[in-house]
C-alpha cells in the first residue's frame, strides 16, 4: 500500500517544484549581480589582452554611444566563459551586456532590455499614426527637436512611461525630430547633478553620470548638459 502511495506522491512533488522553479527562474533573470558584471569583465579584459579587440557586435556608426557596443558572447564562449550570464538576453533575461568607455577603460554596462520593449510599443502606435497623419501628434516643443506627444492619438488612455533603473522613477518618453521615440532622464540626472556638480563641464554630455554611478547605461536616451544647476537638453 506504501509503494502505491509514493510513486503519486513523488509525482506532485516533482510537478510542484517544476511550477516553482521557472519563477525563480525569471526572478534571478530580471535581478542585476555584481558577481556576473565582474565575471564577465574579466572575459571581456582577458579577451581583449589575447587579441588585442573587443568582443563586441557591429552596429551601425550613427548608433546611440550606450547601445552601440553589445557584447559578442559567441566570441567569449568556451575559452573565456562557459556560457552567458543567466540575466543576459541570451539566456533568456532582461539585459544586454554592453560596454561604454571603450577607447580609455572599457568597462561591462547592461541595457535593460524592459525599456527598450516598452519604447518599441510606443515607437510602433506611433508609425501606425503617421501612416495615415504624416506628422506626430506634437503636444508641446521642449527644445529644437524635443516634443512631447499627445498620446490619446496614439491609442492610450494615460501616458506612457518607463520605471527607471537608477532611483526607480517613473520616467517620461518624448519625440525627437526624426519622429524617433527616447526616454527624458532629467529626473534621474537632476540628484546626480546635485552630488557631482563641481566635476562637471557646462558643454559636456552629462549622461555618463547615471552609466559611471550603476550597473546601467541610460538607453534610449539623447544628450543633456547642465545648466544653472539644472540638467538641460544639450542641442548639438
Amino acid at each position: 500500500m506504501q509503494k502505491k502511495w509514493l510513486i503519486p506522491l513523488l509525482l506532485i512533488l516533482f510537478t510542484l517544484s517544476g511550477c516553482l522553479y521557472p519563477e525563480e527562474r525569471k526572478l534571478q533573470n530580471r535581478m542585476p549581480y555584481q558577481d556576473q558584471i565582474t565575471a564577465v569583465q574579466t572575459a571581456v579584459d582577458n579577451f581583449q589582452k589575447d587579441t588585442g579587440v573587443l568582443p563586441i557586435k557591429t552596429k551601425e556608426a550613427d548608433t546611440d554611444i550606450y547601445q552601440k557596443y553589445l557584447i559578442d558572447f559567441n566570441k567569449l564562449i568556451p575559452k573565456y566563459m562557459q556560457e552567458p550570464p543567466g540575466n543576459s538576453y541570451e539566456k533568456g533575461g532582461t539585459f544586454q551586456y554592453v560596454l561604454i568607455d571603450v577607447e580609455t577603460k572599457p568597462t561591462v554596462k547592461l541595457a535593460d532590455l524592459v525599456l527598450t520593449d516598452k519604447v518599441q510599443d510606443v515607437q510602433v502606435a506611433l508609425n501606425i499614426y503617421m501612416d495615415k497623419h504624416r506628422y506626430p501628434p506634437f503636444k508641446k516643443i521642449e527644445e529644437q527637436g524635443r516634443y512631447t506627444l499627445d498620446y490619446k492619438k496614439l491609442g492610450f488612455k494615460k501616458d506612457p512611461f518607463v520605471t527607471s533603473p537608477f532611483t526607480g522613477k517613473k520616467l517620461p518618453m518624448m519625440v525627437n525630430g526624426d519622429a524617433k521615440i527616447f526616454i527624458d532622464y532629467r529626473k534621474d540626472l537632476k540628484p546626480a547633478i546635485e552630488s557631482y556638480n563641481d566635476e562637471l563641464d557646462k558643454h559636456e554630455d552629462i549622461r555618463h553620470l547615471l552609466a559611471e554611478h550603476s550597473f546601467f547605461v541610460p538607453v534610449y536616451s539623447v544628450p543633456y548638459k547642465v545648466e544653472n544647476k539644472e540638467p538641460v537638453f544639450l542641442i548639438k
